[in-house]
């Protein structure tokens, strides 16, 4: 089966309400707003707490943290959906520097990682008072991941290579173009083949294992992702190779029944683990749609639409309308479709996961007396989600799109 029928629930039968979604992005905006501290944190959500207890303190990292409530407070800003009384960045400083002491704290010396990491905080700095010490302080973070054994999107080089393409985007600064072909570089240098599966993947050494993942968040195709983007800085021969290995593992590894499609979570399921297919956006078909929406072949076309139908198929999932693992995640993959083929059925779909999810963060915020301040976790990027629902366009936060100015 291409997924688990316990991890999703039936879609709620609610019209696309246009009054609605923009009355959900600007309550979540104004809630979050009201519930930031003095030092400028948010409280932790019961979801977002390890098992068994609370963390020390309210988080920090762009990933569920305060960088990336900050980071999506200041981006509906820049795009016009919201007002805001307060300054999302009053605190940067401070809580930058407690994003380090919390990695020093778990052992962590990864301070360049894109999604738990210095560097996203220094963006955005850097977005609203750009410098050359703060730049030549980028540059040394992405420099110095370029070797990080974790190969993948939320620790290691890819996420700093995304962080490279976004600069040169804002900037056009040749050295950010520089760094984005040096980490490609060293990416094509880790790439291993598979005889079995007759395909190129990586291998990501992350949480004392190694893993062969493919998804969206630790795997292959997060790391094409960035690739994708930032296609025009490498030379013509060298996307198209790396384009043929892309295409070639996205067909390698899908999983296609009854005209549906999904990929597991790993090229080969680690020993001990039993092999399981997930729909979302972090492992499954969502994620690969998301981080292939720019590529320029249509040879995976096929694969992307079947992927919908099933995405489509499984319905919201009941983790809530988060984007991580969540109803507002999934919706991307039809906001992508739409964008792709201009085909009307796929932007309705991701309405009405966007009416479903309104209902859930409803729900959520009754049971648990709070919302869920989190970009990738929790309701402030769903909010975003919302936005690019009222647009019909999909820029997924912090993957296609930092710099509000430039959505």
């Amino acid at each position: 089966m291409l997924f688990d029928p316990a991890r999703h629930e039936p879609l709620q039968a609610l019209e696309w309400d246009e009054t609605r979604a923009r009355d959900c992005i600007g309550r979540i905006a104004s809630d979050t707003e009201a519930r930031m501290s003095a030092d400028g944190r948010w409280p932790v959500h019961p979801r977002d707490c390890d098992a068994g207890g609370s963390p020390p303190s309210p988080l920090t990292p762009l990933y569920f943290g305060a960088c990336g409530v900050v980071w999506a407070l200041d981006y509906l800003r820049a795009v016009g959906a919201v007002k805001l009384q307060r300054d999302p960045l009053a605190h940067i400083d401070t809580l930058r520097e407690a994003n380090r002491t919390w990695l020093e704290q778990n052992d962590s010396t990864f301070f360049a990682s894109w999604m738990m990491g210095e560097t996203p905080w220094l963006m955005l700095e850097y977005g609203h008072a750009p410098s050359a010490a703060l730049a030549d302080r980028l540059a040394a973070l992405i420099r110095s991941n370029l070797g990080n054994p974790t190969r993948e999107l939320m620790w290691g080089s890819p996420g700093t290579l995304l962080a490279a393409s976004l600069l040169h985007e804002r900037t056009q600064d040749e050295r950010w173009a520089e760094l984005f072909r040096e980490t490609a570089q060293q990416l094509a240098s880790g790439l291993k083949w598979s005889e079995q599966h007759a395909c190129h993947y990586w291998t990501q050494e992350m949480y004392g294992k190694e893993s062969t993942y493919l998804d969206g968040v630790h795997g292959f195709v997060g790391t094409a992702l960035p690739l994708i983007r930032g296609r025009h800085l490498l030379d013509a021969a060298s996307w198209s190779e790396w384009e043929q290995r892309i295409v070639n593992t996205i067909r390698r590894t899908v999983t296609l029944e009854n005209g549906e499609a999904n990929w597991r979570a790993f090229l080969d399921t680690p020993e001990g683990r039993t092999p399981r297919m997930l729909m979302q956006l972090c492992h499954g078909a969502p994620g690969f749609i998301v981080c292939l929406a720019h590529l320029p072949s249509r040879e995976l076309d096929p694969l992307l639409l079947a992927g919908g139908e099933a995405v489509w198929r499984a319905g919201p999932l009941t983790k809530g309308s988060n984007l991580c693992h969540g109803t507002g995640g999934n919706g991307y993959a039809f906001l992508v479709l739409y964008q792709r083929t201009g085909d009307i059925k796929w932007l309705e779909r991701a309405r009405a996961f966007a009416m479903h999810g309104i209902a859930q963060t409803e729900a959520d915020e009754a049971a648990y007396g709070q919302l869920r301040y989190s970009l990738w976790t929790g309701d402030p990027g769903f909010a975003i989600y919302l936005w690019d629902c009222l647009r019909g366009a999909a820029a997924f936060p912090t993957l296609d799109v930092f710099y509000g100015a430039t959505a």
